[in-house]
C-alpha cells in the first residue's frame, strides 16, 4: 500500500511538471494560471502545494529539470569531441547554443533567474560545475592547462558559459549574438592553455 502511495505521488509530481514546463513555456512563469495547470492533469491545487510548497518551488522542479537535460546535453556532446580540452570548448558551445531554444530561454534563462535568484546557486548548476571541475583537474595533470586553482577556472569557465547564455536569451537579435559569444568563450578558455593555440 505504501509503495503504490509513493508511486502516485511520484506521477503527480512527474504529471505537474510537464503541464508546468508547458505552461511556462507558452505564457510565461507570471502569467500561468496554477488552476489551469492543476486542472489540465486532474489534480488539485493542493497536490502542488504538497510536491513543490507553491508556485516557485514548481519552477525550480521545472528549470531543474530543463537544465540538467542541458548539462546531460552539452555533456554527451563534449564526449564526443575527441579530447578533454576539445570536450571543454564543445560542451561550453553547445551550453551557450542551447540559448536559442524557446523554452530554454523563457523558462531556464529569463523566468529562472528573475524568479529563484542567482543561477550559480542552483542545484543543476553546482552539479555542472563538479563535471567541469573534474575535465579541468584532468587538463591540468595532463600538463595542457596551467597549474591553478580548478575549482576557480572551473567556475569561471561555467559562469562565462552562462552568462554568455543569459546574453543571448536577453538580445532583441540572439542569432547574431551568439557566434560572438562562442568566440568569446572559447578565446577566455584557450587562456587558461600552458601554451595557447
Amino acid at each position: 500500500m505504501a509503495k503504490r502511495r509513493v508511486e502516485t505521488m511520484e506521477e503527480n509530481r512527474a504529471k505537474l511538471i510537464a503541464a508546468a514546463r508547458k505552461a511556462f513555456a507558452k505564457k510565461g512563469y507570471s502569467a500561468a494560471s496554477m488552476d489551469e495547470l492543476t486542472a489540465e492533469v486532474s489534480l488539485t491545487r493542493g497536490a502542488l502545494y504538497h510536491n513543490f510548497g507553491d508556485k516557485r518551488g514548481l519552477l525550480a522542479a521545472v528549470v531543474d529539470q530543463i537544465d540538467s537535460e542541458m548539462a546531460s546535453r552539452a555533456q554527451k556532446i563534449g564526449a564526443r569531441a575527441g579530447n578533454d580540452w576539445q570536450g571543454l570548448l564543445a560542451e561550453g558551445a553547445a551550453y551557450i547554443e542551447m540559448a536559442l531554444d524557446p523554452e530554454v530561454q523563457r523558462i531556464v534563462l529569463l523566468d529562472g533567474p528573475a524568479v529563484l535568484g542567482d543561477p550559480s546557486r542552483w542545484p543543476s548548476q553546482s552539479s555542472c560545475l563538479q563535471v567541469t571541475k573534474r575535465t579541468v583537474e584532468r587538463l591540468i595533470a595532463q600538463g595542457l592547462l596551467k597549474p591553478i586553482d580548478a575549482e576557480a577556472a572551473a567556475r569561471l569557465l561555467s559562469g562565462a558559459a552562462l552568462n554568455a547564455a543569459l546574453w543571448i536569451a536577453a538580445s532583441d537579435d540572439p542569432e547574431d549574438v551568439l557566434p560572438k559569444a562562442i568566440q568569446a568563450f572559447r578565446s577566455l578558455a584557450a587562456g587558461l592553455l600552458v601554451n595557447p593555440v
